[in-house]
């Protein structure tokens, strides 16, 4: 059943996605078994062609509601196309409100996935493929019930 549920809404998220103007990438990976290996650093590569342009970036998670916590720490590295780190950072993704237990994001079921935006009103300053590696950093290896993670880079709402 939930095979179904989750290939019908990946077909509405490719369907509105392909809607929408300011997505320049998006891609989510699954993570094996449901589990969130600290080894296991997924590499989002992606192309600016514009540097006149600013982005958001967000970072997607799709999570079961046996989740134990109801937040994530994650850290991104981000190089440019010269293998450069321009940045690096630890993030708290709420997943769930912390004094109610309502899970944070849009799902049915047990199934919830969320986009929060993790680095605001970028400039980047070359052009070329950029990465983007995601790193766990809880405290238990593996990370049970976070399905999937993805990486959003959108220009932004907010540009000057």
């Amino acid at each position: 059943m939930h095979k179904i549920v989750w290939m019908w809404a990946a077909a509405l998220v490719l369907l509105l996605s392909a809607c929408d103007p300011a997505r320049v990438y998006e891609q989510n990976i699954d993570l094996p078994q449901g589990n969130w290996q600290i080894d296991n650093a997924p590499v989002f590569e992606f192309e600016i062609k514009d540097t006149t342009q600013v982005y958001d970036v967000y970072f997607n998670v799709r999570y079961n509601l046996k989740y134990d916590y109801y937040n994530l720490y994650l850290r991104h590295q981000l190089y440019d196309p010269d293998s450069v780190q321009v940045s690096s950072k630890l993030h708290e993704v709420l997943l769930m409100d912390s004094k109610t237990g309502k899970p944070l994001g849009n799902g049915s079921s047990d199934i919830y996935d969320l986009q929060a935006l993790a680095l605001d009103n970028v400039k980047f300053p070359k052009q070329g493929i950029y990465k983007l590696r995601l790193t766990q950093y809880m405290r238990r290896d593996p990370l049970p019930n976070i399905l999937a993670v993805g990486v959003r880079v959108a220009t932004s709402s907010e540009a000057e």
